[in-house]
């Protein structure tokens, strides 16, 4: 896939616009997926400034470590046709950045701008009120184009081919640790870059959504909550869980693992241009209120995502935001029986003119190994 199709040269001039017309006078993008959004730069994070600075009205320039211009100029920002501004061990970039842009009233910094740096920023454009790039670029970054659509669809088919070789690495007697060690190798097998997270919750601990890995040994007869991602050399991001079971499962996790397999069915079912995402919520929530499982669903039942796991739009009660043709998220309701089982089903979904289409194509039957 060409970065020209990901990151196009035309998504400057929509940031900019955006930017006028939430009333700021410019963006200052950090190292930061609000970044690469915009630039498609993946810039080191460092105490050194990097900075895309993005006046409502004029010239756009980048703000650069001079030991960092060649990656920048190798990066796909070299095609924007914008200033790289580099800069020496004994300059001041924020002085430089303040006189540039002159007196203006509100900026909006980059979500994961550095608290260190956003300070600095305060003492440079003094006066002027700082908010968060985020409430500019989300409707840019939630409604992905077919580029995007296709980077996730490429994530998707990665992490269920790593899906398709966990039972492989499932045993009584291997430890959590051990088998997600197996999973993340497979993980940058698959084609992924990285490799963000490898959730293994055996017995008790798959009643924890965001288990760590431990040393707990894998019993025979128990489910195994398999939650993975990772970020793909384009940029975007893979996640899906699957549940597994290491010999015959308990009779009360069958009983709640086919009502939680109705639950995402039914909230994969309502996506469709126009609903609220709170709509998808409830559809997951009702099905399992209804068997009385309700206090055990304990988390939304799903995030946006993209260049980010986690990013708008929130699958969440009291998000009204009516999806659109190109959102994407995660779809995964959970139960959970603290201290002795839990599952969750997770696939990625993107909003479609006719309805919602998943890229995890893996079964969600509970597999038994």
């Amino acid at each position: 896939m060409e970065s020209s199709d990901l990151y196009p040269v035309a998504r400057l001039a929509a940031a900019r616009e955006a930017t006028a017309a939430a009333g700021l006078d410019a963006l200052l993008l950090t190292p930061s997926p609000d970044l690469r959004y915009v630039t498609g730069y993946e810039a080191l994070p460092l105490e050194r400034l990097t900075c895309l600075v993005l006046p409502a009205e004029g010239e756009a320039f980048l703000m650069v470590p001079r030991l960092e211009l060649p990656a920048a100029e190798h990066s796909p920002a070299s095609r924007l046709g914008i200033e790289f501004v580099p800069w020496d061990e004994t300059d001041d970039p924020y002085a430089v950045v303040g006189a540039r842009l002159g007196k203006v009233g509100k900026v909006g910094l980059a979500d994961r701008m550095w608290a260190m740096q956003s300070l600095r920023f305060r003492d440079a454009i003094p006066g002027a009120e700082q908010v968060l790039a985020g409430t500019v670029l989300r409707g840019l970054r939630m409604r992905k184009s077919p580029a995007e659509v296709a980077a996730l669809r490429e994530a998707g088919a990665a992490i269920d081919a790593v899906h398709a070789q966990v039972p492989g690495f499932l045993r009584a007697g291997r430890t959590e640790r051990e088998v997600g060690g197996d999973i993340a190798e497979a993980i940058i097998a698959a084609g992924h870059s990285t490799v963000d997270f490898v959730i293994v919750g055996s017995g008790p601990n798959g009643a924890s959504p965001h288990h760590e890995l431990s040393d707990r040994v894998i019993r025979a007869g128990e489910p195994v909550v398999v939650d993975i991602g990772g970020q793909m050399p384009s940029g975007y991001c893979s996640d899906s869980t699957r549940v597994y079971s290491v010999g015959e499962p308990p009779a009360d996790f069958v009983k709640y693992y086919e009502v939680l397999q109705r639950a995402q069915e039914a909230a994969c079912a309502a996506v469709r241009p126009g609903v609220s995402c709170e709509s998808i919520d409830a559809a997951a929530r009702e099905v399992i209120d209804a068997e009385g499982y309700g206090e055990h669903f304990i988390h939304r039942t799903g995030h946006g995502i993209g260049l980010e796991t986690h990013e708008e739009p929130y699958i969440v009660a009291g998000n009204t935001e009516p999806l659109a043709p190109g959102f994407a998220f995660s779809v995964e309701p959970g139960i959970y029986l603290r201290g002795a089982h839990g599952a969750r089903i997770e696939d990625i979904l993107v909003c479609t003119e006719e309805g919602g289409e998943r890229v995890n194509h893996r079964p969600r039957e509970l597999v038994i190994v």
